[in-house]
């Protein structure tokens, strides 16, 4: 496969401190040159994005691994927000929403957000990541 030599660039939401140090862990072995940055909630997260989009656009993550079940701000009320502040108007960033949830409703409700690429269930494993983050190679 060809590399850029531009790393890709992570931001996990989800409020499990030890589900965040695995899933760091994980992407590391999976993809070599990755810069990650974790919020506990979606909250923290928005923060962080206007934050870049106020700086440096192109600072935007190329993924956002989102949580649904958090506290002060959840997954939904994550993605309204998002949404409503028009935070990547280019459309750079994929969202893969990231969830232990089993109820087939979570899972449509991801699927019917048109900035959710898709719903990915916990736990994540080396195998995941690397279908999650399949570089287009042209040749």
């Amino acid at each position: 496969m060809n590399f850029n030599s531009r790393p890709v660039s992570v931001l996990l939401v989800d409020d499990d401190e030890i589900n965040n140090f695995i899933s760091v862990k994980l992407i590391k072995k999976a993809l070599l040159n990755t810069e990650i940055m974790a919020c506990l909630n979606g909250k923290f997260a928005i923060d962080q994005l206007l934050e870049i989009q106020k700086n440096d656009p192109s600072k935007f993550p190329d993924y956002i691994l989102l949580d649904i079940n958090m506290p002060i701000m959840n997954g939904w009320e994550f993605l309204d927000e998002y949404n409503r502040l028009n935070i990547d108007p280019s459309g750079r960033c994929k969202i893969y929403i990231i969830s232990s949830s089993v109820f087939s409703n979570d899972i449509n409700k991801a699927r019917s957000y048109p900035l959710v690429k898709d719903f990915v269930s916990k736990p994540l494993n080396v195998e995941k990541i690397i279908e999650l983050f399949k570089v287009e190679d042209p040749a």
